[in-house]
Formats: structure tokens, sequence, C-alpha cells
């Protein structure tokens, strides 16, 4: 099962989604082509499968991480229970 997405901002500079997982959804294998910050908006377990292999991430709602482009994964809800986040991409600078 896929995991769905909705975009709320896109205006060149930025782009935040808002991304929804049922339980075991997925987004499959990616790579982030910007460098980026998720906010959750659910407490709880995602599991990231990497080349390396899998890792689970406990994640807190509120409380925001950030990553450089190139991060490769799938990301895999690992509760019994709906988990959203936002994900904002950073496109590059605002137009002045």
């Amino acid at each position: 099962m896929k995991a769905t997405k909705q975009v709320q901002v896109d205006n060149g500079w930025a782009r935040v989604t808002e991304w929804r997982f049922m339980p075991g959804a997925e987004t499959g294998h990616h790579v982030h082509e910007y460098d980026y910050v998720v906010v959750p908006l659910t407490t709880g377990i995602l599991r990231l499968e990497e080349r390396s292999g899998s890792r689970e991430a406990q994640l807190q709602s509120g409380v925001a991480y950030a990553r450089e482009r190139g991060v490769e994964h799938n990301v895999v809800n690992a509760n019994a229970f709906e988990f959203r986040f936002l994900e904002v991409e950073l496109l590059g600078p605002p137009a002045s």
C-alpha cells in the first residue's frame, strides 16, 4: 500500500507536502533531490529501508529534523495507526 501525499505549498523556493501513511503504507524507494525538513504530526515509529539495511526511527509530534539532499530510502509506517508528517523541501533561494 502506498502512502498518500498532498502538496500544500509549491512556490519555486519551497515545497511543503503532507504525507499520510495507513498502517504498513510506504513511500516506495526514492532519492531526495533537495535538502529537506520533516515535521512529524504524529508520534510513532517509521521503518527506514536503506541500502545498508532497515532501521526504526522513533518520531515525536512537533519535533522536526533536517536532512541534506541525496538521502535514499523507503519509508514504512510501522505503527497500527495512521502516521502523518509534513515534508518541507528547500528548492532554492526566494525571488527578490
